[in-house]
């Protein structure tokens, strides 16, 4: 009968699939709209479209109007996959294992940027800002969402970056490595304190609760915190936890006492408001030079498609 699905009433607004023959000789061409004006006996519908002329379709052969304009909008829509896979210019081991915190069950957590062609965004089908994959341990960020982010003191980028243990790097990638310096600035204070507070306000009601919190979460905090510390400092991202493995992986497994998480946590709170009002970091992250490098990144990128 070509017709699958609930019927389709009267009225309703569709756009062809395909071409169809119309009633006077001639053909209604693929994207013509109109409206469903009855039922034939064989289960076709009757269209009437939009100049007054008529066409029968199957349902198969119709979309209904507002999912046919989000089909046509996104059907040139890079594929993300092959963008991770042809024009990641940077992608960094992130996590446990780059923190130094990682054990015999860790996961390898990587993180990448890929720099879209730029003709890609002539298109209306613009390239995705991120791609999960190709694995579930692999994310990667497309290089202006990127550097969005970054500006902001987002410690998931910052780290991504100044990763010690590098998979992949292009000519392109070694640039952004070179400009690593250009994102740091003293908003790191607001993004890895505040986040810090906030999540221990849910842990301490996990707490409450439940008598146990989220160990390996808390251990994340707290090296967050002596990571704040060091860049507000020395105004050095330094990822690696050194000669604080042995003690934030006793919290992870849970051996140290809360009251005295809670001590530690409170105090690298007091020290990073105290390093702040020394910090050699600027105020703000150097958004021009960042701007201008983008820019030439997209430059090269025409036709690189």
């Amino acid at each position: 009968m070509g017709f699958e699905g609930p019927r389709l009433p009267v009225g309703t607004q569709v756009v062809l699939r395909v071409e169809r023959p119309d009633g006077g000789g001639g053909t209604a061409q693929r994207g013509a709209t109109g409206r469903v004006s009855g039922v034939t006996a064989d289960g076709r519908y009757v269209v009437r479209l939009v100049d007054g002329r008529e066409a029968t379709a199957q349902r198969d052969q119709l979309s209904l109007r507002t999912a046919y304009q989000s089909e046509v909008v996104a059907m040139d829509q890079p594929d993300g996959d092959r963008l991770v896979r042809e024009h990641t210019i940077y992608a960094a081991v992130v996590g446990s294992r780059a923190f130094g915190l990682d054990t015999d069950g860790s996961d390898t957590d990587t993180r990448g940027v890929y720099v879209a062609p730029t003709e890609a965004f002539w298109s209306l089908g613009k390239p995705p800002m991120h791609v999960d994959g190709p694995d579930e341990e692999w994310f990667s960020w497309e290089v202006e969402r990127f550097c969005e982010l970054a500006l902001k003191a987002n410690p998931n980028l910052l780290e991504v970056i100044h990763s010690p243990l590098v998979v992949k790097q292009t000519p392109l990638g070694e640039e952004l490595v070179a400009l690593r310096r250009s994102f740091l600035s003293q908003l790191a204070y607001q993004t890895y304190s505040g986040y810090v507070l906030s999540q221990f306000k849910k842990l301490e009601a996990d707490f409450r609760r439940d008598g146990s919190p989220k160990w390996k979460h808390v251990m994340h905090l707290i090296r967050l915190l002596l990571s704040a510390r060091t860049l507000l400092v020395d105004g050095v991202l330094v990822v690696d936890v050194g000669p604080h493995r042995e003690r934030l992986l006793a919290v992870k497994r849970g051996e140290i006492p809360w009251e005295e998480v809670e001590r530690w946590r409170l105090n690298l709170h007091a020290e990073l408001e105290n390093a702040l009002q020394k910090t050699v970091l600027p105020a703000t992250p150097d958004v021009a030079k960042v701007d201008a490098w983008l820019r030439s990144v997209r430059r090269r990128s025409i036709h690189d498609a």
